[in-house]
Parts: C-alpha cells; structure tokens; sequence
C-alpha cells in the first residue's frame, strides 16, 4: 500500500490534547486505504448471498488455471524447439506429438490461458455489478436519510460526483487489484519458483533484482507524476469553470463588451493547464523510458547467462527461447504498473470519500422500535418548543399554541421570527432541543418518520417539480393512484383544463423543475399533488408570496377548499390571505407576541394592526 496511506498505522502523536488526537486519529483512519478495502470485502463475501461465493471460488480457481496454463506454456515453446533441433527430450507424455504437435500444443496452450481469463471475467462480472449496485443503493439511501442540515449546506454536483467516483472506484479496484495486481503478483511468484528450480539461482536473483528495481522506479515516479497530474486537473477545472462561468452569463458580457477580457481570463487559465499538461507528458515519457531500460536490462541479462548455457553445453536451444518467453511474459502485465497502481491510489481516494459520506451521522433517526404515528382527529401541540440551528443564536424561544383539529392557524411576523422554522419541526426535519411537538398527544420524537411524513401535506413557496410528465408530477402525491385519482385530483386543483388544452396533455413534459410551467401553474400541480396524497393535517408555507395578486387569488381559494375538513397552519407573507384563519400567530425573533383572530387582532391595535396597516397602504411590509 502507499506510504500516504498507511498514516494510521503509525505512532499516535503526543496526548497532550486526547480529543485532539482521537480526532485526528479517526480521520486518518476514515482516509486509509485499508478501511476501504475492509468495506468492500464484505460486498465479496457476503454471509447472505452464498452465489456469491460460489461465483467467487469459481472465478479464481479460473485465475489460477489461466496462470497455470501461462506458466507451462514456454515449457511447450521449449519442447517444440528442442525437437526442431534435435537437442534435449520431450517428457513421456508429449514424446509422441513431434515438433508439430508440440506447436499446435503450444498454440493450445496459449488460446486456454485467454479462455480461462475471459472465462474468470464471465463469472466475476455477475459479482461485481451486484456489489456496485449494492453499494451505490446503500450510499442513496443513506443521503435521502441524512437530516436537512446536512443537504442544505452540501453541493449537489459534488454529492453527485462523490457518489459517481466513488462507484466506478469500487468497479475498478475490483477488476484491477483482483485480476490485475493479483495475478501479476501470482505469476511472478510462480515464474520466480521456475526459474529458480529449472535453472540455477542465478536467473533467479537477477529476475527478482529486476523486478524490485522496475517496481521502486515506477512507484516513487507515480508518485511524482500524481503531483503534477493533480495540478494539471486542477489548471482544467479553473479553465473549464471560467469557460461555463462566461457563457452562462452571455448577456452580461454582452452588454459591457467583455468578450476580449473573457477570451483573455480563459487563455490565462488554459496556459496554466498547458505548462502543467506539458510536464505531465514530459512526466510520462521519463517513466516509460525508465521501465524500458530497466525491464529490457535485466532481459539482456537473463538472456546472456542462457545464452553461454547454451554455448557451453549446459542448456539447450529450447531453454534459451524459454527463458525469452518467461521474460517476455512478465513484461506485458509489468508495463502496466504504474497505470494500474496510480489508477488504484485514486480509486482508493475517491471510495474513502464515498465511504466518509456512508459514515454521516444521521441526525434524525428513529428511536428503536418506534411505533407510527396514528391520527385521530389532527391536533398539533406546540409546548414550550425551543430551538437553534447554531447554540448560540436561539430561534424559537418557548413557543406554545394548539391547533385544533379542522381550524387553520396563520403564522406571521418579520423575516427570521422563526416561521419557516416551525414547518420545518412539524415535519420533523430536525429535532426540538427543548419542549416538545405532539400530534393527537404523540411526540413527534417517539413515533417513526415515514408515518409523520404520511400525515402532512406541504405547499411550498416555490413547487419544484420532477422533470417528467405532468401526470407523473401529480402521481408523486401517491405511489398507488390510480389514472380516475389523477384526473380528479387535477380537478379539484382547477388544473385540468389548462392540462387538457396541452398538445400532449397529462403526457407534457415540465422541464427541468417544472421551468416549462408558469408559476401558478406549478403552484396548481403542486396542490394536486398533495390533494392526491389526501393528509389530515396540512402546511401551507407562503404557497403564493411569489405569484401575482390575480393568480394568487385565484390559488387561495383553491387553497381554502383544499384545508376544508383538514388541520391546517399556513406560513404568510401577505396578511390579506389569512384573514380567514381561526387564529393568527404574530412571530417576532422566535416569540408570539400576539394571537388571536383578524378583527380581535385589529382591534387592539398592536403589532399585526401597523403590518395590516401598512400593507393596505401598499408598502408590502415583509412579514
């Protein structure tokens, strides 16, 4: 393994600071790459899986006929021109083939060693494509179960590129360090034992010579090279980020005239990538040239100390050319090294942060044996509820109301009274730190997501949709919806006409994020949605503070007969669309500092009286 990757089996630091140093013990210990090939082993072998097993044997008991086949083939080549030459015997049981047959014997020989590789590929291939698929469903359920901390502060290309590189690392490691690293390790084994029984120490000492100086060459030069191939990635991720960067803001170059200052920050950045891809090839050419001198070296050696063999009588022609095969065989997998372990460093690399991302804590999890949730009439309780995403800057501070069940309670006050946060706590994004939420008299903490989850219906501010049919869009709401369900759920959203009037209708296509639909018209999936889906307790989160005052109209009493029958709290923006609730919240930095209906609230001529106030006078105060 490489010395970069052995940090954690090395001496622990001083403990001067044992928090310190266990914690950067464990980070060493998640970035080794023994911890990812412990990981995956178990993906090879799995307790439960006993085909795999088997498919396992199978494939190396291949491996190990192929290497076999390939250690005896030069032992035929020999045969084959000793009895050209007349010089040496055959063994008894090939004294009958002739030079002919010993040759087509030798071509037999050569066509069963590819056989039995491809057949090893045949039968490992069934393994390997079951543990990725494994592993890349494991790490995508993993992530779906991370809490929303976590997801709203990662990058969704990195995750996804993490979990991409982090795949094909598991494919490649399995197919090189198995089938490439394996066997060449093998059959250098086996030729050395040849050599060393067949022939005199001699061949035996200069071929390990050769071989220890080509592999202390080709790794401490990789290393070199990974250097410099790191600075030349990084050169053409700066280039290409400043090429996407400038054509995604074509318009903007457009109106300043900057296309010659944008050609200009791009050839700077592609002139590093130059003078970093020039030495990598220079880089390459050094170490391609250095294994040929040190390969063919100890070739001529091997070669000269049969050839006096020969001359003086010792060894015949056909040890000569055997010794020439048994080289020449060890060299082509040899040529590769340096390919092959780069590739298995970075496939190490790009699984240790695969597996880092496996080893997320979950924040929110369920607590064994939590049973669901059960609604029987859609009360939710605030009691005493506090909480902060940062432990030093509380949010909500005590917060304490009921709803009842059928009744809507409007949520408003200023940005950053903690509104949005509530939402996010009643669907159990995150946990309280102090107090509780309770529906129908269960903690929301004792009783498990998935049912939580089942019992509330979200109309967010923005609807974002899947990029797919609109009948697809709208089946989200439920798995099992039958296409009558669909249509009716379309209906009662007042969407179905506007679906209908499409060329291909409930077929259309929304567009990456539903970007081909209007705002209002993704607000009316998104309530079709979540009719489909038929909760008994529903969150209206400012579901029209981004549309126009004449399709919010329209929406809100969509929205209205959606809630009829239902537990509703609805996040506002506009006061003008809660009048209706049976109880208003006024929210200021994470307290209620009033309640009560519209006209009581008007009436006492509080905080909620200055915001109506001011938003009928047109100054659209943020609330």
């Amino acid at each position: 393994m490489p010395a970069d990757t052995q940090a954690a089996a090395g001496p622990a630091p001083a403990p001067a600071a044992p928090d310190q140093t266990s914690a950067t013990l464990a980070q060493e210990e998640r970035r080794s790459g023994l911890r990812t090939i412990r990981k995956v082993a178990p993906y090879l072998w799995p307790a439960d899986k006993p085909w795999v097993k088997q498919r396992v044997v199978a494939a190396l008991l291949f491996l190990v006929a192929a290497k076999a086949v390939a250690i005896g083939t030069p032992f035929l080549y020999k045969y084959a021109v000793d009895a050209l030459t007349g010089e040496g015997t055959s063994p008894a049981f090939l004294l009958g083939l002739g030079a002919v047959g010993l040759t087509v014997a030798y071509g037999v020989a050569r066509a069963a060693n590819t056989g039995f590789q491809q057949l090893r590929d045949a039968v490992f291939a069934r393994v390997a494509q079951s543990a990725l698929r494994q592993l890349a469903l494991e790490t995508f359920r993993h992530i779906h179960a991370l809490s929303l901390r976590y997801h709203i502060t990662r990058k969704t290309g990195g995750l996804s590129r993490i979990i991409e590189r982090g795949v094909k690392g598991v494919d490649f490691l399995l197919r090189f360090l198995l089938f490439s690293v394996g066997p060449l390790i093998l059959e250098l084994l086996l030729t050395a034992i040849v050599l060393g029984a067949y022939f005199d120490l001699g061949y035996l000492v200069v071929l390990v010579a050769t071989i220890g100086i080509y592999v202390w060459f080709t790794f401490a030069v990789t290393e070199w090279r990974v250097k410099i191939r790191r600075e030349m990635n990084r050169q053409d991720t700066d280039a290409n980020q400043k090429a996407v960067d400038s054509l995604l803001n074509f318009e903007t170059v457009k109106y300043f005239g900057a296309e010659t200052r944008e050609a200009d920050r791009y050839d700077r950045a592609m002139a590093g990538y130059e003078t970093a891809a020039v030495k990598t090839a220079v880089s390459l050419a050094f170490l391609n040239a250095g294994q040929a001198i040190i390969i063919t070296t100890g070739l001529v050696i091997v070669m000269v100390m049969a050839a006096m063999g020969v001359q003086d009588g010792t060894l015949t022609t056909g040890d000569f050319v055997m010794v020439n095969a048994f080289m020449i065989q060890i060299t082509i997998p040899l040529n590769f090294l340096g390919t092959v372990y780069r590739e298995i460093r970075q496939a190490l690399v790009d699984m240790g942060e695969m597996f880092d991302l496996l080893e997320q804590p979950q924040e929110v999890a369920d607590r064994p044996g939590a049973p669901a949730l059960k609604v029987t009439g859609g009360e939710v309780v605030f009691d005493a509820v506090r909480f902060a995403y940062d432990p030093a800057r509380a949010i909500l501070k005590g917060l304490d109301f009921t709803l009842k069940p059928g009744e809507t309670v409007a949520l408003v006050g200023p940005s950053g009274s903690g509104k949005s946060t509530i939402g996010r706590l009643l669907f159990r994004f995150y946990d309280v730190t102090g107090g509780a939420i309770r529906i129908d008299g269960q903690d929301l903490r004792e009783v498990t997501q998935e049912s939580l989850h089942r019992a509330i219906g979200v109309v967010p501010q923005d609807t974002v949709l899947f990029n797919d049919s609109i009948r697809y869009n709208i089946g989200y709401g439920r798995a099992d919806a039958t296409e009558a369900e669909i249509v009716a759920a379309a209906k009662a959203a007042r969407i179905h006409d506007f679906i209908l009037s499409l060329p291909e209708g409930y077929d259309t296509q929304v567009g990456e994020r539903g970007l081909k639909l209007s705002g209002g018209e993704k607000q009316r999936v998104g309530i079709a949605r979540t009719l489909l889906k038929d909760p008994p307790i529903l969150l209206l989160d400012e579901a029209t503070s981004a549309l126009d005052t004449e399709t919010e109209r329209d929406i809100q009493s969509e929205l209205r007969m959606m809630g009829q029958g239902r537990s509703v709290i609805t996040i506002a923006h506009r006061l003008s669309t809660v009048v209706e609730a049976d109880q208003i919240l006024v929210l200021q930095a994470g307290e209620i500092v009033e309640r009560g209906t519209h006209d009581e609230l008007l009436a006492r001529g509080g905080r909620y009286a200055s915001m109506w106030a001011r938003q009928m006078a047109g100054e659209d105060e943020d609330v």
